[in-house]
């Protein structure tokens, strides 16, 4: 049986909450409609001088409640079903937090760790010059995703400014803070997480201190996250990455995996005193804590019957389809959904727009200190909503943010 799509899973969860809310069918198919959806091809001259046309996307999925926001990921598997997906995920994730944005993502298809650092520069500045038209600070800030990172957005802002003719520091969002970034905006994504599972664990009275935790992915949002639970205090047992993971079952300290990584190695399995385990053993590790933090879709209709964790913190973006979210919901197992559960990456990304558009910055405290008080507002209206209605976490979440959007388009109008 096939698994359901990123869109696919998109969609059934904009259909559901526009069931509980008694949106019309009009409605219903505005906000499942993207805005703007853009295909461009990235011709790439190699190193080699071979030339090589890649293919680029950048959706838009809604501007009522402000220009749209979104990152930029570069994967071989990105295409526009995809990235149409995530640019919703976003709508909802920037309204469920109070963000004055609208939804965007954008990508190429391109495997990043195939291309020399001059190729992916070329890359980047290509592509930002053909979606060049629709970005800015007014209109939609990119921000960085899979395979991109901030001199991706280093680069993707002097291009911008280039073609504009003076320095556009609020153009994209994750770029380095000597040229104009956000103290704390490292790590955000992952200290979203870090706070997303406190808030379900003390809320379930279990005491963060000792929960054990897995997770999957060891990339900038699981390796980050896996740090700071560990240094909170969690006990994080499994890692894993993209060719497989390691598993202690009196803990594992992720600073020497991300140390290994930082030193050069292709991966973090192997390491002595571990045992290794594969990424869908992960998922079935007897832990407090389950964070998918890798690709869309990995807890499914197929594997989520044997999911022991009891909480699932969504790190990724739709790393649970709807067939295996009812899977997990019948187990009992507490799932904070993704546009909670990662949202800190917007978060700090929209502080870092407010700083550039006020060339005035804040120090990484205040930062850190704002990010906690938005994620903590957030979980306390959705399991406040989820209480009142008798319904999922997920479900909570998705009544709140698609009704705040709903809200706003009938607040604006519709333009003759």
């Amino acid at each position: 049986m096939p698994r359901m799509s990123a869109l696919d899973s998109a969609l059934h969860q904009l259909s559901e909450a526009a069931r509980r809310l008694g949106l019309d069918e009009g409605t219903h198919s505005l906000l499942a409609t993207p805005r703007r959806s853009l295909s461009v091809a990235v011709p790439l001259r190699r190193d080699d001088g071979t030339l090589q046309v890649l293919q680029g996307y950048r959706v838009q999925h809604n501007l009522s409640r402000g220009p749209a926001k979104g990152g930029v990921r570069f994967h071989p598997d990105t295409d526009l079903a995809e990235v149409r997906a995530l640019a919703m995920w976003m709508t909802w994730k920037c309204a469920l937090l109070g963000i004055p944005y609208g939804g965007a993502k954008g990508g190429v298809a391109v495997d990043p760790r195939l291309l020399s650092r001059t190729e992916l520069e070329r890359v980047t500045r290509r592509y930002a010059g053909e979606i060049m038209p629709i970005i800015g600070p007014e209109k939609d800030i990119p921000a960085p995703d899979i395979g991109t990172d901030e001199q991706t957005m280093a680069w993707m802002m002097d291009t911008v400014s280039a073609h504009t003719g003076y320095t556009v520091p609020g153009v994209v969002t994750g770029k380095p803070v000597v040229i104009g970034g956000s103290l704390g905006r490292a790590g955000a994504t992952s200290r979203g997480v870090l706070h997303a599972t406190f808030s379900a664990l003390h809320q379930a009275g279990i005491d963060h201190r000792g929960a054990t935790v897995a997770v999957q992915g060891f990339g900038k949002v699981g390796g980050l996250a896996a740090q700071y639970l560990h240094d909170a205090g969690c006990v994080v047992v499994a890692v894993s990455d993209v060719k497989g993971g390691v598993h202690r079952g009196r803990g594992i300290d992720p600073a020497a995996l991300l140390a290994q990584l930082r030193a050069g190695a292709e991966s973090i399995v192997d390491v002595p005193g571990t045992e290794a385990i594969s990424n869908e053993e992960l998922l079935h590790l007897d832990v407090d804590v389950l964070v998918p933090a890798a690709m869309e879709g990995v807890l499914h209709e197929g594997n989520a019957a044997g999911v022991r964790a009891r909480f699932v913190v969504e790190g990724a973006n739709g790393p649970t389809t709807p067939d295996g979210d009812a899977v997990l919901e019948d187990k009992g197992v507490v799932v904070v959904p993704d546009i909670l559960a990662n949202a800190g990456g917007v978060v700090v990304s929209y502080f870092e727009w407010v700083q550039a558009l006020q060339a005035w910055f804040w120090s990484e405290d205040e930062v850190g200190q704002r990010l906690q008080q938005l994620m903590d507002r957030a979980y306390d209206e959705v399991s406040t909503t989820a209480a009142e209605h008798g319904i999922s976490l997920r479900s909570a979440a998705h009544m709140i943010a698609v009704g705040r959007v709903a809200h706003a388009h009938r607040i604006r109008g519709l333009y003759p």
